[in-house]
């Protein structure tokens, strides 16, 4: 019994810290609409603030906490909430990726300006009076300082939420954005008020949780997954309920590292267990299964089954290229531009066609390279259809609860589903099932051998960045089918509209499971196409936070169209360690390019792709710039091959002259665009065909025009 309370008044003393942190996640979502995914990347932030103002610089314990919660937040806040601002009139994809390039740019500072291989530690509040006895359990004052600010948290926000005007402007913002407007009340107000009350609840939560774990920015940030759970108990909108289900997640927490049996596989059960809470949770949330869609949504541009095919011919000499110019330390460091670039187009079907917002597709990569080492430890090719088929039933198994949840619920659900991977499943000794052995990152890391062609088994990083250019290339091909096909057509019905989807007689539930499956089943073939480049693997490389960029770039890049593939691969690769090649001292700041991209996205919500392919089109149809720049190429290309030239000078040579003649392709085509048009192209679109004959090229045009591309 001694024991059931110990373990209760730590569960209590930590459900308390989750309250907190929970209760300002809901102030901010529920009066902004936005899911913020930085909460726990802005209450780390404000750990190791404190940190660094105690320990640091030795300032008063009172004066750190002033600052930090006082001074610091706020204006925290405010910024957060002016980045913010830009993306809330777009769709739920595109505002939930400004707060993950938030929660990557923090975690990514905090390792930044905190050495992550210096130990550091915070010590509890009045450690050294004395602690309060109840029976033969122990009760610290700093367990009692939590649960007293947590009881304060509840009856502070009760009063201002009902008993002040700007809790009533703040509800009013809620319920009806416009008309409270109308009626005096400033919109704008209550959202840097929410954004204010709820990044000092995250900093406080932070604070107080800090002494009680590792000083590991991305721990710390993490641990918001519990407060995830606990706000979901609420249903992201009632706090007395978030409060009770921080005590359900907390106490569920120390009673299992209390009482669950020790041996090999369940360490990592308990660390996953708030990720699991949140899962069942998601799971028996009552949630509207059909509704409309009010907010804007992103382009999918329709591509041609030929321009896909010269993209992905393009892809591959583009990998051949690299392959012949690069050397052995550039081949490793650049290889995965094509084999993330798979990753990434995974999202195009889920994300971009379907409108399913999903932050595991990497686990599912970690699954296909998993598969495939243990499976095609020879080569076999016939593997990789196994491993695409494994993926594919993983990716069908997380779409059964998704059937449920749509939106920023679904994203947690993946969420979820990739912290239970990386804490428990792929930490996993070998175990055996039904007969069956499972294995799966057997001494922390697995090894990777390249496939077996008709006898030809590409093993150098050369042979391995082609094998995965085609690859890349093949899969572009499909997507674009995909596109074209019915099934396409149906999943963007469904985007657009699942009521209306619905009602005409769709079937959400098969589009869905076959939709996350066919994704899936990508993704589990580039990681697989990523862990032979790499030749052997650690679950460190697929987990939640290493996905997160991917997400990043590729909604940056533009999620609805084909060429999102190869952008992403190369944004990812490319500029970022281009930059640390050229300049070492830029490390850390290129490890906050993907953030800032994420951030910026607000200005662009299209992506990069819709504009790069409108500014480089006219180079493509040019009859002079084009071959220019091909003969240009293949010139500097021999040179470099008869070792003339070495391979960083090709490939910038080339780059500045495709530029150029980039740049003055496009300005020809913006003449000839601005120049008098004959009679027959001004013709109006709908009388096509009965005043001027219809031409085969007009089918191009008005399926474009039809698809907003």
């Amino acid at each position: 019994m001694d024991q059931f309370i110990t373990f209760g008044i730590v569960g209590l003393s930590t459900a308390a810290i989750y309250a907190i942190i929970g209760s300002g996640l809901v102030l901010t979502y529920t009066t902004t609409g936005v899911f913020n995914f930085a909460h726990g990347g802005a209450g780390m932030l404000a750990a190791f603030m404190y940190w660094q103002l105690t320990k640091g610089w030795g300032m008063p314990v009172w004066l750190a906490l002033v600052i930090c919660l006082l001074v610091l937040a706020p204006l925290f806040g405010l910024l957060v909430e002016l980045i913010v601002r830009p993306v809330a009139r777009l769709g739920e994809a595109e505002r939930l990726v400004v707060t993950v390039a938030l929660l990557s740019g923090f975690i990514a500072s905090a390792r930044w300006i905190w050495n992550p291989n210096l130990p550091r530690s915070l010590d509890e509040f009045f450690r050294n009076t004395k602690a309060v006895h109840i029976g033969s359990a122990t009760l610290t004052w700093h367990q009692i300082i939590t649960m007293l600010v947590a009881v304060a948290v509840a009856i502070g926000l009760r009063i201002l939420l009902f008993n002040t005007r700007t809790g009533a402007e703040m509800r009013a913002t809620v319920d009806d954005r416009a008309l409270a407007g109308m009626n005096g009340a400033d919109p704008v107000r209550a959202n840097k008020i929410a954004w204010i009350l709820g990044t000092q609840l995250a900093a406080l939560g932070g604070i107080l949780i800090a002494p009680k774990v590792s000083m590991d920015a991305q721990q710390l940030a993490l641990l918001i997954v519990s407060a995830y759970a606990a706000a979901v108990f609420g249903r992201m909108k009632s706090l007395p309920m978030t409060f009770f289900g921080a005590i359900v997640v907390g106490c569920t927490e120390s009673y299992l590292q209390g009482y669950l049996p020790q041996n090999e596989y369940l360490p990592g059960l308990r660390l996953a267990a708030p990720a699991i809470l949140l899962l069942l949770v998601l799971l028996l949330f009552p949630h509207n299964r059909l509704k409309g869609k009010g907010e804007r949504l992103g382009k999918v541009p329709l591509p041609s089954m030929v321009g896909t095919m010269y993209f992905a011919l393009g892809t591959i000499i583009f990998g051949v290229i690299l392959a012949t110019v690069l050397n052995e330390a550039s081949l490793i460091t650049y290889g995965p531009i094509f084999s993330l670039g798979i990753v990434a187009l995974s999202y195009v079907p889920l994300a971009g066609f379907a409108g399913q917002i999903s932050l595991c597709q990497l686990s599912f990569a970690g699954i296909g390279a998993v598969v495939w080492a243990h499976v095609g430890d020879s080569g076999q090719v016939w593997a990789l259809l196994v491993v695409m088929a494994v993926s594919a039933v993983v990716g069908a198994i997380v779409a059964l609860p998704a059937l449920r949840l749509s939106g920023v619920y679904l994203a947690l659900g993946t969420v979820a589903f990739a912290f239970i991977l990386d804490r428990w499943i792929f930490t996993l000794p070998n175990f055996e099932l039904f007969g069956i052995n499972f294995a799966f990152f057997e001494q922390g890391s697995v090894e990777v051998v390249g496939p077996d062609i008709f006898g030809y088994q590409p093993d150098s990083s050369k042979e391995m960045m082609i094998l995965a250019a085609i690859v890349l290339g093949l899969a572009t091909i499909g997507i674009a089918a995909l596109r074209r096909s019915r099934f396409g057509r149906r999943l963007i019905a469904s985007r657009d509209s699942e009521a209306a989807y619905a009602t005409l007689g769709g079937n959400l539930l098969i589009s869905r499971v076959l939709v996350f499956a066919f994704s899936a089943g990508i993704a589990g073939l580039g990681g697989a196409v990523y862990g032979m480049q790499q030749r052997s693997v650690t679950p460190e490389q697929f987990n939640l936070v290493a996905g997160l960029p991917l997400f990043l770039i590729a909604v940056v890049a533009g999620l609805g169209s084909v060429g999102t593939g190869f952008a992403s691969g190369f944004m990812l690769t490319g500029p970022i360690f281009a930059m640390q090649s050229l300049a070492h001292w830029t490390h850390n700041l290129a490890a906050l390019l993907p953030g800032l991209a994420g951030v910026g996205m607000g200005s662009n919500p299209d992506g990069v792709n819709t504009h790069f392919r409108n500014d480089w089109t006219p180079l493509l149809r040019s009859p002079i710039a084009l071959p220019g720049a091909l003969v240009t190429i293949a010139a500097g290309w021999l040179l470099k091959l008869n070792d003339v030239i070495n391979g960083w000078t090709f490939l910038f040579g080339a780059l500045v002259i495709c530029m150029i003649l980039q740049r003055w392709a496009l300005n020809r085509a913006n003449a000839a665009a601005a120049a008098p048009k004959s009679p027959e192209d001004l013709i109006p679109v709908e009388w096509w065909g009965i005043k001027r004959p219809f031409r085969e090229e007009d089918k191009e045009v008005l399926a474009r025009g039809i698809a907003g591309s």
